[in-house]
């Protein structure tokens, strides 16, 4: 999430149609936020999605035994833990096994089950994303500097304040399921490793659950240059609540 010039990080499935998830395979995530800096609160609502005890991509705790994050970021199968609940993606929080992933059948977007109930507190989901020039905030442990495996990965989570911007900004969008969110001063955004991560609105003590990072919104391998695109999660709010009813 640093400026370009101190090298801009690229987030975990946000670049072109490739997801922005933790640099690992063409389909994984690797993406990290570009321009922002440390975080300002804990965030009880974010998780670290990890394979192997390595960072992959972001989570966002919207039950006590639920999350949702982006559906490349699980494409790959194996075995998911999540630290929730940290603004250090290595250490603190709570730590859970992932025991089912659903995935939505056409939109960037999975819900993860946990064999048990996390103290964290959950983050509500919106009742809708909003018009262009709403308020949103990005979170992320995605790379800092916009050209890929550039930098390594932040251990501090990082966010970053921006807006939603018009549709037409985002090549490739799906207007109705997805979110154009822009990139403040034309060289901040999420990066590799910020995929699957969540875009918040509101303020502290009542943010509300918008997106979930998905992808950049035009075909450059570098992060930052173009709005991005985030699964809007309050178009799937049935879906998800569908399978998080068992």
């Amino acid at each position: 999430m640093r400026k370009r010039s101190c090298l801009l990080g690229a987030f975990t499935a946000l670049i072109g149609a490739v997801g922005l998830a933790a640099p690992a395979s063409a389909d994984g995530p690797d993406t990290m936020i570009v321009g922002g800096h440390d975080a300002t609160e804990q965030y009880s609502f974010m998780a670290s999605l990890q394979s192997g005890g390595r960072h992959l991509c972001g989570a966002t705790l919207i039950e006590p035994d639920a999350l949702v994050t982006a559906a490349h970021c699980v494409s790959g199968g194996g075995s998911y833990t999540v630290r929730v609940g940290s603004t250090d993606h290595s250490g603190g929080g709570e730590q859970a096994s992932v025991t089912e992933v659903s995935t939505h059948p056409s939109s960037d977007l999975a819900v993860l089950r946990l064999g048990g109930s996390v103290r964290a507190e959950p983050i509500d989901i919106a009742a809708e994303a909003g018009s262009p020039g709403t308020a949103t905030r990005l979170l992320g442990w995605g790379q800092t500097c916009p050209e890929r495996g550039g930098c390594g990965a932040p251990r501090t989570l990082q966010e970053l304040d921006t807006s939603v911007v018009a549709d037409n900004e985002c090549s490739g969008i799906d207007g109705s399921t997805e979110i154009c969110t822009d990139n403040p001063g034309g060289d901040s955004g999420a990066c590799y490793g910020d995929s699957g991560g969540p875009q918040i609105k509101g303020t502290t003590g009542s943010w509300k659950l918008i997106g979930a990072t998905s992808r950049a919104g035009n075909d450059s391998p570098t992060c930052a240059t173009a709005p991005s695109i985030y699964t809007d999660v309050t178009a799937h709010s049935d879906w998800i609540a569908q399978q998080t009813a068992n």
